[in-house]
């Protein structure tokens, strides 16, 4: 297992929300092998950072390309084409993947997203034998791990064990660990761009005591992100 450290120093944009989800798609993307796929599924595509990154690769080719995600929001801003088709439902109700056939993909690819199934281990036994090739990039726990621990929270999403630990059981694969850390001017402009982000996933909201105490004692200048990237080499 090979940890990269990523060090991501912006000038805080307010149009820059998603700069970390962007890094980790660029970086899922590259682990693509260069050829042609007929048809690709994205799952939790968002907005199509993942679509961006393939459609102007030169060395990558696709006819189909398949974006699922349960927000229509996010639906309405991906890319639009001929080639493109557009599935809204929820990845944690198994049976939204009922409409697909065995091996239909010659590629599955998740960005930023499976951290937040309810049940991973059911997701990915579902979802390994509709494809021939599996990319996955999970955000672990270790995802503002100073932040909670300032605040005395938990985080909402698995760790890095847990990860391995399921998919250990579901795939044989190779795996990267990358942390990454992105600069703020505050705390205030921290968890604003929590908010925002949508890598905070709805969790409650900091009461105001523990909002107190992370504007006082945060001892960062900045937030730290670490992601659990997956090659799947067989089912």
């Amino acid at each position: 297992m090979e940890i990269v450290k990523e060090f991501s120093r912006f000038a805080y944009e307010y149009n820059k929300y998603n700069v970390i989800q962007k890094e980790v798609a660029k970086r899922l993307a590259s682990y693509v092998p260069k050829g042609f796929y007929n048809k690709i599924l994205d799952l939790g595509s968002g907005d199509g950072a993942i679509y961006h990154t393939l459609n102007h690769n030169n060395d990558i080719k696709f006819n189909s390309f398949v974006a699922f995600d349960f927000s229509k929001e996010m639906l309405e801003i991906h890319p639009t084409n001929k080639h493109i088709e557009k599935v809204c439902k929820d990845f944690n109700q198994l049976d939204s993947f009922s409409m697909f056939k065995k091996y239909e993909f010659d590629l599955l690819i998740s960005s930023s997203a499976l951290q937040w199934s309810s049940n991973l281990f059911s997701l990915l036994t579902t979802i390994a034998p509709i494809a021939n090739r599996h990319y996955f990039a999970f955000f672990t726990s270790n995802t503002f791990k100073t932040l909670h621990k300032t605040a005395d929270i938990s985080s909402p999403i698995y760790s890095r064990e847990e990860l391995i630990d399921t998919l250990d059981k579901v795939f044989k694969y190779e795996m990267e660990i990358v942390e990454y850390t992105l600069e703020f001017n505050s705390v205030y402009e921290m968890l604003k761009y929590i908010k925002r982000s949508g890598i905070g996933g709805g969790v409650k909201p900091l009461s105001y005591k523990q909002t107190k105490n992370l504007l006082e004692s945060y001892p960062l200048e900045y937030l730290e992100f670490e992601v659990l990237f997956v090659k799947v080499i067989s089912t």
